[in-house]
């Protein structure tokens, strides 16, 4: 479901109901949708992946970031990446992915996105333009060495023995965009490696929580800049590294962001249920 499907759904609910609420979140800009949402779950795993490296000093800045997926996701996790002084080098589909050593530059990135939300054409359609890029077929990108990887194409795109192939490759820092893009066996080989692993229910809240946003602004009847509701996905992002953090570390200084952020889960849920006397 995209924009538009929402868009036509958003039309019809207020066909029957009469009445123009913020029921649906997704929706265009020229009806009450939110300026940042399509980036949100991308850049929201990017600034959640920020957070972990600067637990041991470490950021963005030269560091080989590889990504699965070509669509709304990865291409604005591959935005806000580059933006960050990453250099990213693959993109993926269901077909295959793409290799570019070189790195996807903004330009190059301009170019996915037509491919992917004008032409809705294959990712192999990159080598066309950019024919020094290697496109491997019916591949998946986590044999490329690199420092960061971002998966954000699918659930269970990535299993224990592509895990174990990115450790290999030196990969530090894994964040999920997609949902639960990593198998149970991935998560143990991430985990048992001590590397920062970010699962998905804290890394990819980025789109749920900027619909919460347009849902806020919606209610207000305001429209907030690109920078505000920025500003307030990176707030949002920071809060739940912090809850990570604070249920996650453990002695030696390991963070184990899955115990983390489940325990973060789990506690928000039950301090409402206790509130309201549910238990």
């Amino acid at each position: 479901v995209g924009g538009r499907e929402v868009g036509f759904m958003f039309g019809q609910y207020k066909r029957l109901r009469n009445e123009f609420t913020g029921v649906l979140t997704g929706k265009g800009i020229s009806f009450g949708g939110s300026l940042i949402r399509p980036e949100a779950t991308g850049y929201g795993c990017v600034y959640f992946a920020q957070s972990m490296l600067e637990t041991q000093g470490k950021n963005f800045e030269g560091k080989i970031v590889v990504i699965s997926g070509s669509g709304n996701v990865a291409q604005y996790a591959a935005e806000k990446a580059i933006e960050l002084g990453g250099k990213v080098v693959t993109f993926s589909d269901s077909a295959g992915y793409i290799y570019d050593e070189e790195g996807i530059d903004t330009d190059k990135l301009a170019h996915v996105m037509e491919i992917k939300n004008v032409n809705y054409g294959r990712i192999s359609d990159y080598i066309k333009k950019y024919p020094n890029a290697k496109y491997v077929a019916a591949g998946k990108p986590w044999e490329v060495k690199c420092d960061i990887a971002l998966p954000c194409a699918t659930q269970n795109e990535l299993n224990g023995d592509e895990a174990k192939q990115l450790l290999d490759n030196g990969c530090i820092c894994v964040a999920e965009g997609a949902n639960m893009p990593s198998t149970p066996e991935a998560v143990i080989a991430f985990q048992e490696a001590k590397i920062l692993f970010a699962p998905g229910k804290a890394s990819n809240a980025g789109g749920v929580a900027t619909s919460g946003l347009e849902m806020s602004q919606n209610s207000l009847r305001l429209s907030w800049t690109r920078e505000e509701v920025d500003e307030r996905l990176k707030k949002i992002m920071a809060d739940i590294h912090e809850s990570c953090l604070k249920y996650g570390t453990e002695e030696g200084g390991f963070i184990d962001y899955v115990k983390g952020a489940n325990i973060a889960g789990f506690v928000k849920v039950a301090d409402a249920m206790l509130g309201q006397g549910v238990v």
